[in-house]
C-alpha cells in the first residue's frame, strides 16, 4: 500500500463525516474496511487507488489488530475525526506504537498542523518517524481523481477480544458536533441577548435542531464558542440551516459549506444571508422567534 494511506469505517455503505477531504489529504488513497465497502467507494470522487475490506460490525480493538498487519509500511495513516475514526485512531497508534495527532487540519510529511483551543490556536506537531493522524472535516475540499482502481482484500484473523456494541443512538441535538448536524439554528446578534439565544436553543431542540452562532454572539458570551460557525469556528454541511437576526457577514457565511436548504429571518431583506437563502423571511427576528416559541409550547 501507499506511504500515505486514509483509513475509512463503513457502516453498510455509509461513509463517516470527511471521508472524501481525507483521502484527499492522503493523496487519494484509501483502505476502507467495514461492511458496503464496494458501495461506498462509488460515493468517493477523490478516490484514486481503494482497497476494500470487508470486516464485519466494528470493533476497534479488534480492527486495530488487524489494521496494524497491514499497516506496518505505511508512513501516514489519516482517519477522518468521526466519531468512529476517533474511536480507532488511539487504539490503531497503540498497536503500531506511534504517536497520535489528533485534530489536524493539515498534514504533511514530517507531522501535522492541529487545531486547538476550540480552533482558535494551531500548533505545528512534528514527528520523529511514522504517525497516526485525524483529520477535522471541513478543513479542506475535495480533490476529484482522474481514474479510480479499486482491489479487495482480507484483513489477517486477530484475537476477537474486544468491546461489544450494545446499541448506537443519534446524539442529542444540542449536544452533537456541529459539523455533523444535520439541522442547525443559527443566532446572530439581531436576537438581541443572552435570553434570546437560550430560546433558540430550546426552540431548535424542540424541533430535533442544533444551535449555531455568529462570531459576534460567542464574542459576547451569549453562549459558547465550540458553536460558532464560520471560517474561524466550524465548518458546517446541513440539510437544513435557519438564520435568526444573521446578516451573512463572509466570515460566517465561509463555513457554512453546502446547506441544502437555508431560511433566513431579517428586517433586512437585502442583506447577504436572506439573498441566498431559499426563504427569506422579512420580519424582526426576535418577534418571530417569540410566536414559534409559542406554537412550539417553550417557555
Amino acid at each position: 500500500m501507499n506511504r500515505v494511506l486514509a483509513v475509512l469505517v463503513v457502516r453498510d455503505g455509509v461513509l463517516p463525516l470527511g471521508a472524501d477531504e481525507t483521502i484527499a489529504e492522503a493523496g487519494g488513497a484509501a483502505l476502507l474496511v467495514g461492511t458496503g465497502a464496494d458501495k461506498a467507494a462509488t460515493e468517493l470522487p477523490s478516490l484514486s487507488a481503494g482497497w476494500l475490506a470487508d470486516n464485519g460490525t466494528f470493533a476497534p480493538g479488534r480492527w486495530a489488530r488487524q489494521l496494524a498487519a497491514v499497516l506496518r509500511d505505511t508512513e501516514r495513516v489519516l482517519l477522518p475525526a468521526s466519531a468512529d475514526g476517533r474511536d480507532l485512531a488511539p487504539r490503531l497508534a497503540a498497536e503500531l506504537r506511534r504517536p497520535l495527532l489528533a485534530g489536524a487540519i493539515r498534514v504533511n510529511e514530517t507531522g501535522a498542523e492541529v487545531a486547538r483551543w476550540g480552533g482558535r490556536v494551531c500548533v505545528d506537531l512534528v514527528a520523529d518517524g511514522p504517525f497516526v493522524a485525524t483529520l477535522q472535516p471541513g478543513v479542506r475540499g475535495p480533490a476529484p481523481a482522474e481514474a479510480q482502481t479499486l482491489t479487495g482484500i482480507s484483513l489477517p484473523e486477530a484475537d476477537a477480544r474486544d468491546v461489544t456494541v450494545v446499541e448506537v443512538l443519534d446524539p442529542e441535538p444540542g449536544t452533537v458536533d456541529l459539523a455533523e448536524a444535520p439541522r442547525i439554528f443559527g443566532a446572530g446578534a439581531g436576537l438581541g441577548g443572552p435570553e434570546a439565544v437560550e430560546l433558540l436553543g430550546e426552540v431548535a431542540a424542540a424541533l430535533g435542531a442544533s444551535l449555531g452562532a455568529t462570531r459576534v454572539v460567542t464574542d459576547a458570551g451569549w453562549t459558547g464558542y465550540q458553536r460558532q460557525i464560520g471560517t474561524t469556528g466550524v465548518v458546517v454541511h446541513p440539510e437544513l440551516y435557519v438564520a435568526f437576526g444573521i446578516s451573512g457577514a463572509a466570515q460566517h457565511l465561509g463555513g457554512l459549506g453546502s446547506p441544502g436548504h437555508v431560511v433566513s429571518v431579517n428586517t433586512d431583506p437585502s442583506c447577504p444571508m436572506t439573498a441566498m437563502a431559499d426563504l427569506g423571511i422579512v420580519a424582526d427576528a426576535p418577534a418571530v422567534l417569540a410566536e414559534l416559541a409559542r406554537l412550539l409550547e417553550v417557555r
